[in-house]
């Protein structure tokens, strides 16, 4: 029997919804392989953090070379299943049909795809502009990514964030399950969790859900569970989070002390940054082949 690709993995993993899986954000294939090393299931090709990490807003500003690169880079060096962050899709249903099975081939799981108009904004980015499609382009856009590859397809709807309501949110929802999406990722960027719940509550169930609980960090992995409705949890920036609390901490003390000796015992030895580079693989390619 051949081995089980990650999309088989992810797609039988957003069944499990009284676990549900949790996918940690990552925009470089070395955080990839710290969130394998920590044992997540999956990891988040996170938009956000691929803008952050190149210092420009989270607009559609990036080219899809830049990410499908990156997808690339990660597939290389780490096994969990991949879910790519493709904002709008890169223009209408033409633009997805093509750009979706590039994904594949660069090692992707899944795609998470969103109802907003292009060029997209932050979801969380305060007074941005949400408007949306209609729901039969994005129909269109669902169907022609399904048709292009075997690809998991996650529609985003942003009807919460535009302030559209439960109704529509359900509405977009279950119109993209019957165009072929194979989960519906539900964002809220209110501060307690209350409008996902109820959400959740009252979802139909003909897909599983998805949810990005970063607005709302208080709702815990064993609460979502219960509402047996959510597949995947998605810890959609706190890579880019950490690594920028991280770095600022040790510049800041490294200026302050006037040296590097204060730092060390707080920040991973190089030793620890071969091992994550393979650098014992090499050594062995090296005495096999060097001659």
């Amino acid at each position: 029997m051949p081995p089980q690709s990650t999309t088989d993995t992810l797609r039988a993993a957003l069944h499990h919804a009284t676990v549900p899986s949790v996918a940690m954000s990552a925009h470089n294939p070395l955080v990839a392989k710290l969130a394998l090393e920590a044992k997540f299931h999956a990891i988040w090709v996170s938009g956000f953090e691929l803008s952050a990490s190149y210092a420009v807003p989270d607009a559609s500003i990036l080219p899809m070379s830049a990410i499908l690169e990156m997808t690339r880079a990660m597939s290389e060096v780490c096994s969990l299943p991949l879910i790519v962050d493709i904002d709008t899709g890169f223009g209408n249903a033409v633009n997805v049909a093509y750009a979706v099975p590039r994904f594949a081939a660069a090692g992707a799981a899944a795609v998470v795809m969103e109802d907003k108009m292009f060029p997209k904004d932050s979801s969380l980015r305060a007074e941005g502009r949400h408007a949306l499609v209609s729901i039969a382009e994005f129909q269109g856009k669902i169907a022609a990514a399904k048709a292009s590859s075997t690809l998991l397809v996650i529609a985003r709807t942003e009807a919460l964030i535009a302030g559209l309501g439960q109704d529509e949110a359900i509405r977009r929802g279950v119109a993209y399950a019957e165009a072929g999406a194979d989960a519906v990722l539900i964002h809220s960027k209110q501060k307690t969790p209350d409008e996902i719940l109820d959400f959740c509550k009252a979802w139909p169930g003909t897909v599983p859900l998805v949810i990005v609980p970063t607005s709302y960090p208080q709702l815990s992995f064993k609460q979502v569970g219960e509402l047996n409705k959510v597949g995947l949890i998605i810890c959609g920036n706190h890579a880019i989070r950490a690594a920028v609390s991280g770095m600022r901490r040790t510049f800041a003390r490294i200026l302050e002390e006037g040296g590097i000796g204060g730092v060390e015992e707080e920040i991973a030895p190089v030793s620890d940054i071969f091992a994550l580079q393979g650098d014992a693989d090499m050594r062995e390619i090296e005495k096999k082949y060097l001659r």
